[in-house]
């Protein structure tokens, strides 16, 4: 019988996407197995996912984790030898109850989320195993349908913009390879059209074009024509994808704008989106709305969410409870999944399996300060995700993922299947039963 007794864990510090520190951790087991993983980190950030635990004082800005390292090798490294890897939930059960608060605080969710994930990992090489495989425990899965970033904004392009993230996603095309060479064609034909107009001025935090126009709407005129330069046609081969990121630069029911300084308030900020959702052929939408406006997302999805899906962010912060709560208030149609915000690798997966039970869709996400892990890639197929979410298409921290993605459509050969348009998930498609009130 395979020992999967956890031996050793030993956390270091490695760097980020944006060269800011981060933890790493390797686990070993009992029969040589070992994993290995890193955390990411957000920019833009929920006010209830877990938080990292970072230095402070002057190096690196406050942000060496060199005391998050010092937990995985003290603290975490004695609770966890001797568990055995096979059972996850308890381990990831005893590192939430070793550090005690209810976001991470005192070790850290860096800590704790790379750990977890390291041991998942040596636990499918103990079956010798790749993840992706392991995780599917021999269910049919699909290729997710990619949601990758063109032009990068809010947060990620110091607010030149107001909307985070402008992609794509190609619900026209029929494997998930295809729907990489199509978005590579836009991707360049975007390039294109910014250098022409003189107004390229080079990338954002996830890839895309750093944002240089004069409004929100100018960035998705450009983006339907690169679309059409590339050869596509928009909505039906190749569509839009927005991450609002609304928390940004909304509160208590008024949305403050950088570009022209306006502000709105629910109702009005909606009204744009929905004229937004009419003009373009925008097929998802995220956080439209702040997370301290659980009303305006309700009305935000009965009345677009029958044509656009829905998604919560930072309002879910990969929560299970919070999912339920809000597929019961049909507050939207869809869940963004992110390990790090969860804080470990079993409250992700109960986050995402609330999810699936409500009717909602899925979508396994990568966060701004990235590193060249690739285990997300494995989570969006294994479980069965049904849609991803790394960025854009430059950087390696992100092609690192796109390409692991194309390893494991070539792995699973002719029974790969794409999700395509029905990835999406709207508000039609949620059985009743899923959308009534809470029992």
């Amino acid at each position: 019988m395979t020992d999967t007794t956890i031996k050793s864990v030993f956390g270091r510090r490695v760097w980020d996407s944006r060269g800011r520190p981060t933890v790493e951790v390797d686990v070993r087991l009992g029969c040589g197995a070992t994993g290995r993983a890193i955390a990411p980190a957000g920019a833009s950030m929920g006010s209830g996912e877990a938080v990292d635990l970072r230095d402070g004082g002057k190096a690196f800005g406050g942000l060496d984790v060199r005391r998050a390292v010092a937990a995985v090798n003290e603290e975490i490294s004695a609770c966890l030898i001797g568990l055995d890897a096979d059972h996850q939930e308890e381990v990831d059960g005893a590192m939430v109850r070793l550090d005690g608060t209810p976001d991470r605080a005192r070790l850290g969710g860096n800590a704790i989320v790379a750990t977890s994930m390291a041991v998942l990992q040596a636990r499918a090489a103990a079956e010798k195993l790749p993840l992706w495989l392991y995780l599917s425990g021999g269910r049919d899965i699909r290729m997710p349908l990619p949601e990758i970033q063109i032009f990068g904004g809010g947060a990620h392009a110091a607010r030149r913009v107001d909307i985070q993230d402008f992609m794509i996603m190609c619900p026209g095309a029929t494997s998930f390879s295809e729907a990489l060479d199509w978005t590579a064609e836009v991707y360049l034909a975007a390039g294109a059209l910014m250098k022409e107009r003189g107004s390229l001025r080079g990338v954002a935090d996830e890839g895309g074009y750093w944002p240089a126009f004069g409004s929100n709407e100018e960035i998705l005129d450009t983006l339907v024509l690169a679309i059409e330069r590339a050869g596509f046609k928009p909505g039906e081969d190749v569509a839009i994808s927005l991450d609002v990121a609304a928390s940004e630069f909304g509160r208590n029911g008024l949305y403050t704008l950088a570009l022209g300084g306006k502000k709105y308030e629910t109702d009005e900020w909606i009204s744009i989106l929905g004229g937004w959702l009419e003009t373009y052929p925008i097929l998802s939408i995220e956080d439209p709305l702040s997370e301290d406006d659980p009303k305006g997302f309700q009305t935000f999805t009965r009345l677009y969410g029958a044509t656009c899906q829905i998604i919560g962010d930072d309002y879910l912060v990969t929560n299970a409870a919070r999912v339920t709560r809000a597929a019961a208030d049909k507050a939207l149609t869809a869940v963004l999944i992110k390990p790090n915000q969860a804080g470990t690798i079993t409250e992700t997966r109960k986050a995402l399996e609330a999810a699936k039970a409500a009717g909602l869709g899925t979508i396994v996400s990568a966060r701004s300060g990235e590193t060249e892990d690739v285990i997300i890639s494995h989570l969006s197929t294994g479980w069965d995700a049904g849609q991803f979410k790394v960025g854009s298409f430059a950087r390696s921290e992100r092609m690192a993922k796109w390409n692991e993605c194309l390893r494991i459509e070539e792995a699973l050969g002719s029974r790969a299947r794409f999700a395509g348009r029905e990835g999406l998930v709207f508000a039609s498609a949620i059985p009743e039963r899923a959308r009534g009130e809470r029992r």
